[in-house]
């Protein structure tokens, strides 16, 4: 199994490790297998084993991330990699992005899931371009599928790549694409520690969305512990409280969009 994000990769393991690269208990009863210097742990394997194939994995992955990245910087693209756990309504929220953005630039669409093509057909009728990538047992996009992904599309100069990551809140945290900023989609509906429970996601995002906000009404969710909770995390993550069924926060996404663009495109006429 992937030592990076436990994806189904496989990996050779090696003679049963020391009791040092084990399982440390804490106080509490908490037992933490994601100690020692790998931060993570896969059975039969060292530590440092796991930190040498993780950094060989990730390394692959970020010399084809660097090549998407000045790709896009010459065209002229923002591109955002829109990440969360299932059932967030990333899909819901671009589906209303598109409909009410595709009039001010060209957009196009890069949709990952493990099976099927449905978030797909979803957004390509809303008249936008869309790419499905399915990640079979992968829990992740990773940068050389982005790339074939966007040969298959048109990345109009002053345009906008939206990039939905597989629903998952763990591996995708490791993996550059090439984009922009990572945005984080977390919904009401899910609870207000999701912050601290998966902190590399929200370390590595620059925008946090709390989305279905038009729900609070009927939950238990207390928005400001959950804004405290992705501070403590990452102090410079931007916040936003968003809905995409009855609008409220998106003029902010919105605008916070159209500073990206306008950047991607004076980059690129820069260059020109």
């Amino acid at each position: 199994m992937c030592t990076v994000c436990g994806c189904g990769t496989p990996v050779i393991a090696e003679q049963p490790h020391d009791h040092d690269d084990g399982p440390h208990h804490h106080s509490g009863g908490a037992i933490a297998f994601g100690s020692g210097p790998g931060a993570l742990h896969a059975a039969g394997m060292r530590q440092q084993r796991t930190i040498a194939i993780e950094r060989d994995i990730l390394s692959k992955n970020d010399a084809f991330a660097a090549a998407n990245r000045v790709r896009l910087r010459e065209a002229g693209v923002f591109a955002l990699n829109l990440v969360s756990s299932p059932g967030s309504g990333k899909t819901s929220l671009l589906v209303r992005a598109i409909a009410d953005l595709k009039h001010l630039w060209p957009i196009a669409v890069i949709e990952g899931d493990q099976q099927t093509s449905r978030d797909a057909d979803r957004i390509r009728a809303t008249g936008a371009p869309a790419v499905q990538v399915n990640t079979g047992k992968g829990c992740h996009l990773d940068a050389h599928m982005v790339g074939h992904a966007m040969d298959h599309l048109p990345l109009g100069p002053g345009g906008v790549l939206f990039i939905e990551n597989v629903g998952n809140l763990v591996c995708p945290a490791a993996f550059d694409l090439g984009e922009a900023h990572k945005v984080v989609v977390l919904s009401v509906t899910e609870g207000e520690d999701k912050p601290l429970k998966y902190r590399d996601m929200f370390a590595a995002a620059d925008l946090m969305l709390l989305n279905k906000s038009d729900l609070l009404a009927y939950l238990e969710f207390d928005v400001g512990a959950c804004i405290e909770a992705a501070l403590r995390v990452n102090p410079g993550i931007r916040i936003l409280t968003v809905s995409a069924r009855t609008g409220e926060g998106l003029p902010d996404f919105y605008a916070w969009i159209e500073q990206g663009v306008s950047a991607a495109a004076n980059v690129a006429a820069l260059r020109s």
